[in-house]
């Protein structure tokens, strides 16, 4: 039996999800449906981890979509907005940024290749720019706008090994909080959500027990799960959160 949509905050909304299938994505697309949007479940290879969420999504009676897209180009991030407006009819109301890419050898500067340095830029910068650039052009005004992009709290603890990904969190800050100044006539939010550690592949690529465990120590004893990141992102696309504009949100059990 279909859910009823009548009284879930997000009713009448679409939301597009960059890197939505996997991690922390995948658990703002079931958060956000949950809540009664619309969700475009955007991937970039992984056809088969994307249908079967949105399967799922739908034998709730929730409204999903999988698209394909490469974030850091510009034309496949057109088409995927104009593949959600032939989904349900409009441009998204709510567009967040998961989409992401961390090297799992953690290299030190001095080690860092080109190739690894360019590939992180070119999904965490310019990926969000690409997504942040049509969300600000194509989501209608005064319709409850949100934009959320994704930062790191690995901005706060500067941990070696981190110079290239760290760089890339710098530049979403940056450019995401001006955006929020942008759009702020046409009643529309941009704001950043920084994680600390989460239970994730892209966390969890490459390190021992030995560092988990002093991350616990650092961060209330325990690691985050995605369930706990993606309520701050459906309070920050909330009707709630009209008043938040601009905003660096750490979600991190104190991590530092």
């Amino acid at each position: 039996m279909a859910a009823s949509n009548a009284q879930l905050p997000l009713d009448g909304r679409v939301a597009l999800v960059t890197g939505g299938s996997r991690g922390i994505g995948r658990e703002v697309s079931s958060h956000l449906a949950a809540l009664g949007a619309r969700v475009v479940v955007n991937y970039a290879s992984n056809s088969a981890r994307a249908d079967e969420l949105v399967a799922e999504l739908t034998s709730r009676g929730h409204s999903a979509v999988a698209v394909r897209a490469d974030v850091s180009d510009p034309d496949a991030v057109r088409a995927l907005f104009d593949r959600t407006v032939e989904a349900f009819g409009s441009p998204p109301h709510i567009v967040v940024s998961c989409a992401g890419l961390l090297n799992a050898k953690y290299p030190a500067l001095a080690d860092t290749t080109v190739e690894d340095f360019d590939a992180m830029f070119a999904v965490n910068v310019r990926g969000t720019f690409l997504a942040c650039r049509e969300a600000a052009r194509r989501i209608p005004p005064n319709s409850g706008g949100r934009i959320v992009t994704f930062s790191s709290s690995i901005m706060g603890t500067l941990l070696p090994g981190y110079a290239a990904y760290t760089a890339t969190n710098g530049a979403v800050e940056a450019m995401t909080r001006i955006l929020a100044k942008e759009v702020a006539a046409k009643g529309v939010t941009a704001n950043v959500v920084a994680p600390g550690p989460v239970r994730t592949e892209l966390f969890l690529a490459g390190k021992d027990e030995a560092f988990l465990r002093s991350v616990e120590e650092r961060s209330m004893g325990r690691i985050a799960e995605t369930t706990e990141v993606a309520a701050v992102v459906a309070f920050l696309v909330s009707d709630a959160a009209a008043w938040v504009n601009g905003q660096v949100i750490r979600v991190n059990g104190g991590f530092a």
